[in-house]
Protein backbone atom coordinates (compact mmCIF):
# COMPACT_ATOMS: atom_id res chain seq x y z
CA UNK A 1 0.00 0.00 0.00
CA UNK A 2 1.21 3.39 -0.92
CA UNK A 3 0.98 5.39 2.29
CA UNK A 4 1.56 8.91 0.56
CA UNK A 5 -1.69 7.75 -1.86
CA UNK A 6 -3.16 6.69 1.26
CA UNK A 7 -2.96 9.84 2.94
CA UNK A 8 -4.05 12.55 0.11
CA UNK A 9 -7.24 10.00 -0.26
CA UNK A 10 -7.71 11.10 3.59
CA UNK A 11 -6.92 14.85 2.94
CA UNK A 12 -9.43 14.48 -0.05
CA UNK A 13 -12.50 13.14 1.65
CA UNK A 14 -11.44 15.44 4.85
CA UNK A 15 -11.82 18.52 2.29
CA UNK A 16 -14.93 16.97 0.61
CA UNK A 17 -16.53 16.38 4.33
CA UNK A 18 -15.27 20.42 5.53
CA UNK A 19 -17.30 21.64 2.14
CA UNK A 20 -20.46 19.53 2.58
CA UNK A 21 -20.55 20.52 6.48
CA UNK A 22 -20.14 24.31 5.66
CA UNK A 23 -22.91 23.97 2.73
CA UNK A 24 -25.05 22.72 5.35
CA UNK A 25 -25.20 25.47 7.42
CA UNK A 26 -25.57 28.09 5.21
CA UNK A 27 -28.98 29.19 5.32
CA UNK A 28 -30.63 27.91 1.59
CA UNK A 29 -31.71 30.86 -0.31
CA UNK A 30 -34.47 30.59 -2.90
CA UNK A 31 -34.25 32.02 -6.15
CA UNK A 32 -37.40 33.67 -5.76
CA UNK A 33 -36.19 35.95 -3.28
CA UNK A 34 -34.22 39.09 -3.80
CA UNK A 35 -30.39 39.57 -3.51
CA UNK A 36 -29.57 41.87 -0.43
CA UNK A 37 -28.25 44.90 -2.49
CA UNK A 38 -31.60 45.10 -4.35
CA UNK A 39 -33.73 44.18 -1.82
CA UNK A 40 -31.80 47.46 0.08
CA UNK A 41 -32.43 49.82 -2.41
CA UNK A 42 -36.22 48.80 -2.48
CA UNK A 43 -36.77 48.92 1.25
CA UNK A 44 -35.18 52.47 1.15
CA UNK A 45 -37.52 53.81 -1.47
CA UNK A 46 -40.22 51.22 -0.07
CA UNK A 47 -40.56 53.69 3.17
CA UNK A 48 -39.68 56.76 1.79
CA UNK A 49 -43.31 56.11 -0.34
CA UNK A 50 -45.08 54.86 2.79
CA UNK A 51 -44.03 58.44 4.52
CA UNK A 52 -44.97 60.59 1.35
CA UNK A 53 -48.52 58.46 1.51
CA UNK A 54 -48.74 59.36 5.33
CA UNK A 55 -49.47 62.83 4.25
CA UNK A 56 -52.37 62.00 1.89
CA UNK A 57 -55.64 62.98 3.42
CA UNK A 58 -57.67 60.49 4.47
CA UNK A 59 -60.38 60.52 2.13
CA UNK A 60 -57.74 60.02 -0.64
CA UNK A 61 -56.00 57.01 0.82
CA UNK A 62 -56.33 55.06 -1.97
CA UNK A 63 -53.65 57.02 -3.39
CA UNK A 64 -51.03 55.72 -1.08
CA UNK A 65 -51.13 52.33 -2.91
CA UNK A 66 -50.04 54.30 -6.14
CA UNK A 67 -47.29 55.60 -4.73
CA UNK A 68 -45.70 51.77 -3.28
CA UNK A 69 -47.16 50.61 -6.84
CA UNK A 70 -44.75 53.30 -8.31
CA UNK A 71 -41.53 51.98 -6.16
CA UNK A 72 -42.11 48.40 -7.51
CA UNK A 73 -42.42 49.82 -10.98
CA UNK A 74 -39.03 51.84 -10.69
CA UNK A 75 -37.41 48.40 -9.85
CA UNK A 76 -38.78 46.28 -11.92
CA UNK A 77 -40.77 43.49 -9.91
CA UNK A 78 -43.97 42.60 -8.49
CA UNK A 79 -45.94 43.03 -5.13
CA UNK A 80 -46.06 39.12 -4.52
CA UNK A 81 -42.10 39.55 -5.34
CA UNK A 82 -41.69 41.51 -3.02
CA UNK A 83 -44.31 39.26 -0.39
CA UNK A 84 -42.12 36.01 -1.05
CA UNK A 85 -38.39 37.96 -0.26
CA UNK A 86 -40.31 39.91 2.57
CA UNK A 87 -41.15 36.32 4.52
CA UNK A 88 -37.95 34.77 3.62
CA UNK A 89 -36.30 37.68 5.14
CA UNK A 90 -38.42 37.83 8.30
CA UNK A 91 -37.57 33.74 8.96
CA UNK A 92 -33.98 35.23 8.83
CA UNK A 93 -33.63 37.88 10.98
CA UNK A 94 -29.72 38.28 11.19
CA UNK A 95 -30.01 39.45 7.14
CA UNK A 96 -32.69 41.86 7.37
CA UNK A 97 -31.40 43.36 10.29
CA UNK A 98 -27.92 43.78 8.03
CA UNK A 99 -30.21 45.01 5.45
CA UNK A 100 -32.33 47.69 7.78
CA UNK A 101 -29.20 48.88 9.33
CA UNK A 102 -27.85 49.69 5.96
CA UNK A 103 -31.30 51.51 5.54
CA UNK A 104 -31.43 53.45 8.26
CA UNK A 105 -28.29 54.86 7.31
CA UNK A 106 -29.44 55.54 3.74
CA UNK A 107 -32.12 57.51 5.31
CA UNK A 108 -30.63 59.75 7.96
CA UNK A 109 -28.01 61.09 5.74
CA UNK A 110 -30.87 61.53 3.26
CA UNK A 111 -32.73 63.48 6.31
CA UNK A 112 -29.62 65.30 7.20
CA UNK A 113 -29.00 66.24 3.58
CA UNK A 114 -32.14 68.06 3.31
CA UNK A 115 -32.53 69.62 6.73
CA UNK A 116 -29.10 71.26 5.41
CA UNK A 117 -30.64 73.07 2.46
CA UNK A 118 -33.91 73.99 4.20
CA UNK A 119 -31.50 75.86 6.55
CA UNK A 120 -30.02 77.20 3.94
CA UNK A 121 -32.64 77.96 2.46
CA UNK A 122 -34.32 79.55 5.28
CA UNK A 123 -30.67 81.42 6.15
CA UNK A 124 -30.99 79.32 9.42
CA UNK A 125 -27.26 79.40 11.39
CA UNK A 126 -25.27 76.46 11.09
CA UNK A 127 -24.40 76.40 14.82
CA UNK A 128 -26.97 77.00 17.78
CA UNK A 129 -25.75 80.12 19.58
CA UNK A 130 -23.51 79.15 22.74
CA UNK A 131 -24.33 79.88 26.05
CA UNK A 132 -25.48 78.29 29.41
CA UNK A 133 -28.76 79.64 29.21
CA UNK A 134 -29.97 80.06 25.38
CA UNK A 135 -33.00 80.58 22.95
CA UNK A 136 -31.87 77.40 20.11
CA UNK A 137 -35.41 78.32 18.34
CA UNK A 138 -34.58 78.66 14.56
CA UNK A 139 -37.99 78.42 12.71
CA UNK A 140 -40.94 81.20 13.05
CA UNK A 141 -42.40 82.53 16.18
CA UNK A 142 -45.92 82.39 15.19
CA UNK A 143 -48.06 79.26 13.25
CA UNK A 144 -51.44 79.07 12.62
CA UNK A 145 -53.47 75.67 12.24
CA UNK A 146 -56.72 74.68 10.84
CA UNK A 147 -56.59 71.38 11.26
CA UNK A 148 -57.03 70.74 7.43
CA UNK A 149 -54.81 67.77 5.47
CA UNK A 150 -51.37 69.64 4.88
CA UNK A 151 -52.18 72.37 7.42
CA UNK A 152 -52.36 70.19 11.25
CA UNK A 153 -48.89 70.22 12.31
CA UNK A 154 -45.85 71.33 13.67
CA UNK A 155 -42.72 69.75 13.38
CA UNK A 156 -38.88 70.60 13.92
CA UNK A 157 -35.46 68.62 14.44
CA UNK A 158 -32.60 70.32 15.23
CA UNK A 159 -29.12 68.35 15.20
CA UNK A 160 -26.96 68.68 18.27
CA UNK A 161 -23.75 70.60 17.36
CA UNK A 162 -20.69 71.16 19.73
CA UNK A 163 -22.97 73.60 21.65
CA UNK A 164 -24.67 71.34 23.20
CA UNK A 165 -23.48 69.72 26.65
CA UNK A 166 -24.14 66.45 28.09
CA UNK A 167 -26.85 67.15 31.02
CA UNK A 168 -28.65 69.76 29.09
CA UNK A 169 -32.15 70.71 29.61
CA UNK A 170 -34.43 71.63 27.04
CA UNK A 171 -37.29 73.50 27.52
CA UNK A 172 -40.00 74.08 24.50
CA UNK A 173 -42.65 76.75 25.33
CA UNK A 174 -45.68 77.59 23.25
CA UNK A 175 -48.99 79.54 23.44
CA UNK A 176 -51.85 78.31 22.40
CA UNK A 177 -54.93 80.89 21.50
CA UNK A 178 -58.38 80.45 19.04
CA UNK A 179 -58.73 83.19 16.82
CA UNK A 180 -62.62 82.51 16.70
CA UNK A 181 -62.89 82.30 20.87
CA UNK A 182 -64.43 79.31 21.35
CA UNK A 183 -63.48 77.30 23.33
CA UNK A 184 -61.56 73.89 23.06
CA UNK A 185 -63.12 71.19 21.21
CA UNK A 186 -62.91 68.59 24.20
CA UNK A 187 -62.96 65.44 21.43
CA UNK A 188 -59.79 66.35 19.05
CA UNK A 189 -57.61 67.86 21.55
CA UNK A 190 -54.22 69.50 19.72
CA UNK A 191 -51.14 67.39 21.40
CA UNK A 192 -47.78 68.99 21.83
CA UNK A 193 -44.90 66.55 22.08
CA UNK A 194 -40.84 67.00 23.01
CA UNK A 195 -38.24 64.56 21.98
CA UNK A 196 -34.75 64.01 22.90
CA UNK A 197 -32.37 61.23 21.19
CA UNK A 198 -29.18 60.74 22.70
CA UNK A 199 -25.79 59.45 20.91
CA UNK A 200 -26.82 56.42 23.26
CA UNK A 201 -29.55 55.74 20.62
CA UNK A 202 -31.86 56.16 23.80
CA UNK A 203 -35.02 58.53 23.88
CA UNK A 204 -36.38 60.46 26.44
CA UNK A 205 -39.95 62.00 25.57
CA UNK A 206 -43.10 64.05 27.06
CA UNK A 207 -46.41 64.73 25.59
CA UNK A 208 -49.26 66.80 26.38
CA UNK A 209 -52.60 67.59 25.54
CA UNK A 210 -54.04 70.95 25.04
CA UNK A 211 -56.62 71.31 26.88
CA UNK A 212 -57.19 75.36 27.15
CA UNK A 213 -56.12 78.25 25.70
CA UNK A 214 -52.78 79.36 27.38
CA UNK A 215 -48.80 78.59 27.18
CA UNK A 216 -47.98 75.10 27.63
CA UNK A 217 -44.12 74.16 28.52
CA UNK A 218 -42.13 70.97 27.79
CA UNK A 219 -38.62 70.31 29.44
CA UNK A 220 -36.61 66.98 29.09
CA UNK A 221 -32.97 66.75 30.75
CA UNK A 222 -30.64 63.77 31.70
CA UNK A 223 -28.05 63.31 34.11
CA UNK A 224 -26.82 59.90 32.90
CA UNK A 225 -27.09 59.58 28.80
CA UNK A 226 -24.58 61.45 27.94
CA UNK A 227 -24.19 63.86 24.68
CA UNK A 228 -27.37 64.62 23.18
CA UNK A 229 -27.76 63.87 19.49
CA UNK A 230 -31.26 65.06 17.87
CA UNK A 231 -33.88 67.48 19.29
CA UNK A 232 -37.54 67.08 17.88
CA UNK A 233 -40.93 67.88 18.66
CA UNK A 234 -44.51 68.78 16.80
CA UNK A 235 -47.97 70.10 17.54
CA UNK A 236 -50.55 67.93 16.19
CA UNK A 237 -53.80 69.63 15.87
CA UNK A 238 -56.93 67.12 14.55
CA UNK A 239 -59.49 68.40 12.48
CA UNK A 240 -62.11 69.67 14.82
CA UNK A 241 -66.22 69.49 15.05
CA UNK A 242 -66.48 73.33 13.65
CA UNK A 243 -64.13 74.84 11.47
CA UNK A 244 -61.05 77.33 14.41
CA UNK A 245 -58.21 78.20 13.59
CA UNK A 246 -55.21 77.63 16.30
CA UNK A 247 -52.55 80.00 16.70
CA UNK A 248 -49.33 79.34 17.79
CA UNK A 249 -46.94 82.17 19.08
CA UNK A 250 -44.20 83.05 21.76
CA UNK A 251 -42.47 79.80 21.00
CA UNK A 252 -39.20 79.26 22.18
CA UNK A 253 -36.84 76.24 23.10
CA UNK A 254 -34.79 77.39 25.62
CA UNK A 255 -31.13 75.26 26.33
CA UNK A 256 -29.77 75.01 29.57
CA UNK A 257 -26.51 74.58 30.69
CA UNK A 258 -26.47 71.83 34.27
CA UNK A 259 -25.02 74.04 36.81
CA UNK A 260 -24.45 71.98 39.54
CA UNK A 261 -21.81 68.91 38.73
CA UNK A 262 -21.24 65.13 39.67
CA UNK A 263 -17.79 65.80 40.88
CA UNK A 264 -15.16 63.64 42.83
CA UNK A 265 -14.52 64.39 46.29
CA UNK A 266 -10.68 63.71 46.86
CA UNK A 267 -9.67 62.62 50.64
CA UNK A 268 -5.99 62.76 51.94
CA UNK A 269 -4.73 59.67 53.72
CA UNK A 270 -1.39 59.47 54.78
CA UNK A 271 0.75 56.18 54.02
CA UNK A 272 3.90 55.22 55.88
CA UNK A 273 6.33 53.28 53.96
CA UNK A 274 8.75 52.22 57.00
CA UNK A 275 9.09 53.34 60.70
CA UNK A 276 12.53 55.42 59.51
CA UNK A 277 11.01 56.77 55.86
CA UNK A 278 7.63 58.65 55.45
CA UNK A 279 5.71 58.36 51.89
CA UNK A 280 4.55 61.39 50.52
CA UNK A 281 0.60 61.75 51.02
CA UNK A 282 -1.69 60.16 48.40
CA UNK A 283 -5.07 60.90 47.10
CA UNK A 284 -7.73 58.41 47.30
CA UNK A 285 -10.32 59.11 45.18
CA UNK A 286 -13.70 58.51 46.35
CA UNK A 287 -16.51 59.58 43.88
CA UNK A 288 -19.72 61.37 45.70
CA UNK A 289 -22.69 62.23 42.91
CA UNK A 290 -25.40 64.97 43.96
CA UNK A 291 -28.44 64.86 43.00
CA UNK A 292 -28.86 66.83 39.52
CA UNK A 293 -30.66 70.23 40.40
CA UNK A 294 -32.99 70.63 37.57
CA UNK A 295 -32.85 74.05 35.44
CA UNK A 296 -35.49 76.72 35.28
CA UNK A 297 -38.58 74.71 35.71
CA UNK A 298 -40.92 76.62 35.16
CA UNK A 299 -44.15 73.91 34.22
CA UNK A 300 -44.43 73.85 38.52
CA UNK A 301 -46.19 77.28 38.01
CA UNK A 302 -48.01 76.56 35.05
CA UNK A 303 -51.83 75.03 36.19
CA UNK A 304 -52.28 71.39 36.86
CA UNK A 305 -54.53 70.82 34.09
CA UNK A 306 -50.91 72.37 31.78
CA UNK A 307 -48.56 70.25 33.07
CA UNK A 308 -46.90 67.70 30.56
CA UNK A 309 -46.61 64.12 31.82
CA UNK A 310 -42.95 62.70 31.73
CA UNK A 311 -42.96 60.08 29.67
CA UNK A 312 -40.63 56.78 29.92
CA UNK A 313 -37.20 56.43 28.23
CA UNK A 314 -36.99 53.77 25.41
CA UNK A 315 -34.60 52.24 22.75
CA UNK A 316 -34.77 52.84 19.81
CA UNK A 317 -35.42 49.92 17.34
CA UNK A 318 -35.21 49.01 13.97
CA UNK A 319 -38.47 50.12 11.38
Amino acid sequence: MNVGNGWKRIFRCSAILVVLALSACKVERPDTVLPDDKMEDILYDYHIARAMGEEIPYNESYKRVLYIDEVFRKHGITEAQFDTSMVWFSRNPTVIADIYERVNKRLKAQRDRYNSLIAIRDNRPKMSPAGDSVDVWVDLPLYQLTGTPFNNKLTFALVADTNYHARDTLKWTARFRYLEGMGTDTIHLPVMALQVEYKTDTVLDVLQRVKRPGTYVLSLSADTLGAIKEVRGFVYYPIQSLPRTLTIDRVSLMRFHATDSLYTEVAVDSVQASSSTVAPKVQKEKTVVKPAIPARHDSDELPRENRPVRLEKRNIKPL
